[in-house]
């Protein structure tokens, strides 16, 4: 026995079916048109008689009526030419959607709106003025007599051998009831026939697919769209509902044939709207474009049907489902803020939350891309889905579902855990991590290998956190693949979404969010920097926006410090400090956008250089960023900006080749941190450092020159350093030179030594090694130790490039090779 798609619900009563205006055509057979045809001859007719048109259009129909019913009396004969009202004056094909004016002709409804758009508004055979260019619903009398004469006049009907070989009573008794359907004047005969067809379909077995076949003729298809234009009784809609989802199911010409005529689509809408839930499913199957489907103001009633179905619901809701996430996905960003706001208000958000576990993929994965829109436009509405969300059955679908799907699950799952809470955010990654049958990040990992460049960083950031659970300092394939793809799709200039997209997923890793999932980053940083008012003020925004009545609790903070820790040391680490060469490439980008996201992340991260161990990387962070650093703090107006490049400043004077590398921009930073003093405490500290540590600095910065010694003699002097009392000097033949201060405030030579062969660019001083390095063009790294007479070099590197800008730390040297391109870093 043949089921429905769908369990039988609770019957609707016929009441719950509104009546339908009546100008749908009238079922009516053959004879009747014939009758009408030989009692309109008694009327009087004349140019402005009311029944002329009616009389014309009976004329015309009748004609071919009368030919019909003797071919359906002897079926020995084959129409092989269409009679000529079946085809339109205008095509020349036969009807698909015939529609008739008011002057009696009847017309291709595509061919007639043509002539009408192009600004016509007479008859193209009459030429009679039309009194509206609206067109009429689709003539389906005549409808229904084209597809019974296409049907009758093949010649696989009319061959003595029927194709069906069966002579079961319940073939026999299908016959008839289409027959009934398809030919019968009377309504309810009709709507017998109906019913009759619905339990010979449930009672049908091995005759399954005869059944389909003889079911799936165009008359009959056209029988059943004419009983829903016609009917009142729920009943025989809901029968010629379920009859046409099944044939549409196993047959995509019923599909077609229902799609080409939109009054028929129209009135499947009209029918769900009125209260007949299993049109829904119907209309599914006909595949309507998301535009639509919010044109037929649909969004409504499908969220009221998701809504009123507490338990899940059947095949009905999940049609509603996908239906949904059709016209979710088919919406730009700015025209689906309503929908949205319209799915988060009403309580269907819980039945789409249903949808993830739900037994058809599809419906899974139209769960996923409706709830992760609504997180999108709507961030407060991810604290309602993490209480209830089930994760597994999405990991369990993720190998099977196409590209495209997949990074909607990741996507998803990404937004799930950027919640107020760092615990709660923790607890999650670790659910994403340990459920589903196959391994999660191994899983990622290889989707990561294949994504697109777009789509990569945002799997990259969620592989990133789960490998993050685990101990950071140990090695991970997992870390290394997503650093390499996020640093990569940072520096890929073709891509700026790309580009974007990896900085916010790098920014986002710090882990502070708001309630509603927005980066708390900058907020805190400036906090940092010592401005708390805007802090609390935003705090205060967030909370008023979402109705948080208290503000959030503090019991959790050392463990958003750990996560924090172990994130930027993570990010730093890689490849000894290469991300700061990245964002140095993106604070420099003619997309602000990107230039923005890289500053605060170059902030935040050599801010937290201040708080880790120094491993030697805080030397490649300068080489990359104090310049950029120093020209906000100067030039900028914004005082944010300029507050965050105080934070990486106050990182960088910890060291004295910091300071060393300020000291030509010191009275620039010094007017600027007395302007922030009144506002920020570390402003404040830093002018304290300044003056306590550097007081004999301070006063050089001040000074007049006092003396000049030319060096001519050995080129140009291309490099400086100052060690205990002595000055060094690089120069352009490779000559060093050591100088110590003497009398009358004048500059004495007391040691000359030319071991390199080409320029000496860089000197660099390690103070707690006593030692100065010096790099030269020669492509070689000395080691010198420093002595009360003088210097003697101790040991040679050799480097495969040139060498400028050199910076030790240490046994890390870090350098830029000539020409730029890069920075290089070599263990000494």
């Amino acid at each position: 026995m043949v089921q429905p798609m769908w369990d039988k619900g609770d019957e609707l009563e016929k009441s719950e079916v509104k009546r339908f205006p009546s100008f749908i055509p009238v079922r009516v057979s053959p004879k009747v048109l014939i009758t009408n045809q030989e009692s309109s001859k008694e009327l009087e007719t004349s140019p402005n008689n009311e029944y002329s048109v009616e009389k014309e259009n009976i004329k015309k129909v009748s004609s071919f009526c009368w030919s019909l019913t003797n071919f359906m009396e002897d079926g020995s004969k084959v129409l092989h030419a269409p009679p000529k009202d079946f085809v339109c004056p205008i095509t020349t094909h036969i009807f698909h959607d015939p529609v008739t004016l008011e002057t009696g002709q009847t017309y291709e409804r595509k061919a007639i709106q043509e002539w009408i758009d192009r600004g016509n508004s007479t008859c193209p055979i009459t030429r009679q003025d039309l009194h509206t260019t609206h067109l009429p619903r689709t003539n389906y009398v005549l409808k229904r007599l084209i597809a019974s004469w296409q049907e009758q006049s093949s010649p696989a009907a009319v061959s003595p051998k029927s194709v069906i070989t069966t002579d079961g009573t319940m073939i026999t008794e299908l016959r008839v009831a289409i027959t009934e359907l398809c030919t019968s004047e009377i309504l309810r005969e009709a709507e017998a026939g109906v019913l009759r067809i619905e339990g010979l379909w449930k009672e049908a077995k091995r005759e399954v697919e005869i059944v389909r076949s003889m079911l799936s003729k165009p008359p009959v298809i056209n029988g059943f769209v004419e009983i829903l234009l016609t009917s009142l009784d729920t009943q025989v809609l809901r029968a010629a509902v379920v009859l046409l989802t099944e044939l549409g199911s196993r047959d995509q010409g019923v599909v077609q044939a229902l799609t080409r005529v939109d009054s028929d689509v129209e009135r499947i809408v009209q029918l769900f709207k009125n209260g007949l839930v299993e049109a829904v499913v119907l209309l599914h199957l006909l595949e309507p474009s998301g535009l639509s489907l919010v044109e037929m103001d649909l969004v409504v009633y499908l969220l009221g049907l998701l809504a009123s179905r507490e338990d899940g619901g059947g095949v009905p809701e999940t049609a509603a489902l996908l239906l949904l996430s059709r016209i979710v996905r088919s919406y730009a960003d700015e025209n689906v803020v309503e929908i949205v706001r319209s799915i988060v208000s009403s309580r269907a958000i819980e039945r789409i939350m249903i949808g993830l576990g739900g037994e058809e993929v599809e419906e899974r994965v139209a769960a996923v891309s409706i709830l992760l829109r609504c997180i999108l436009e709507d961030g407060k509405c991810r604290n309602i889905i993490v209480e209830k969300v089930e994760i597994a059955p999405l990991l369990e679908v993720f190998l099977v579902v196409s590209d495209g799907e997949r990074f909607e699950i990741v996507h998803f799952l990404s937004e799930l855990v950027k919640l107020n809470r760092r615990s709660l955010n923790d607890k999650m990654l670790h659910v994403i991590k340990d459920e589903g049958t196959f391994s999660t990040m191994h899983t990622l990992v290889l989707y990561l290998q294949n994504a697109s460049v777009d789509e990569a960083p945002i799997v990259a950031g969620l592989l990133l956190q789960l490998d993050l659970l685990d101990e950071p300092r140990k090695m991970s394939i997992y870390r290394e693949e997503a650093m390499d793809t996020l640093i990569s799709c940072l520096r890929n200039s073709e891509s700026p979404i790309a580009q974007i997209c990896a900085a916010e997923t790098l920014l986002s890793l710090q882990g502070s969010f708001s309630y509603s999932g927005k980066s708390l980053s900058r907020a805190l940083l400036l906090k940092r920097a010592g401005f708390d008012r805007t802090y609390k003020s935003f705090m205060r925004k967030d909370q008023r926006r979402h109705n948080i009545s208290a503000p959030q609790p503090q019991h959790n903070m050392e463990d958003e410090g750990e996560w924090e820790k172990k994130v930027a040391f993570v990010v730093v680490s890689h490849e000894f400090g290469l991300v700061f060469e990245a964002l140095a490439e993106g604070v420099k980008s003619s997309f602000k956008e990107l230039q923005s996201v890289c500053f605060m992340i170059a902030a935040w991260l050599v801010y937290m250089l201040s708080i880790l161990p120094d491993t030697g990387i805080r030397g490649a962070a300068r080489v990359c960023l104090l310049h950029h650093f120093i020209s906000i703090f100067k030039s900028d107006n914004n005082t944010e900006e300029r507050a965050l490049s105080m934070l990486g400043l106050n990182t960088f004077i910890r060291d004295p080749e910091g300071l060393q590398d300020l000291a030509g921009h010191m009275k620039d930073i010094l007017k600027g941190l007395r302007e922030l003093k009144k506002s920020s405490a570390m402003a404040f500290e830093m002018l304290k450092v300044f003056s306590k540590e550097h007081e004999n600095s301070a006063d050089l910065w001040n000074h007049k020159e006092l003396s000049q010694q030319d060096c001519s003699i050995n080129g140009e002097v291309l490099t400086l350093a100052c060690f205990k009392g002595k000055i060094f000097s690089g120069h352009s033949d490779g000559t060093i030179k050591v100088w110590i201060g003497g009398e009358e405030e004048q500059l004495h030579l007391i040691q000359q030594v030319q071991e390199h062969t080409k320029a000496v660019t860089s000197l660099a001083v390690l103070h707690s090694s006593d030692k100065v390095y010096s790099g030269s063009l020669d492509r070689t790294v000395r080691v010198w130790t420093v002595t009360e007479e003088g210097i003697y070099c101790e040991q040679v590197e050799e480097m495969k490039d040139q060498i400028n800008n050199l910076v030790v730390a240490n046994s890390i040297a870090c350098y830029i090779p000539q020409g730029g391109g890069g920075i290089k870093v070599d263990k000494l």
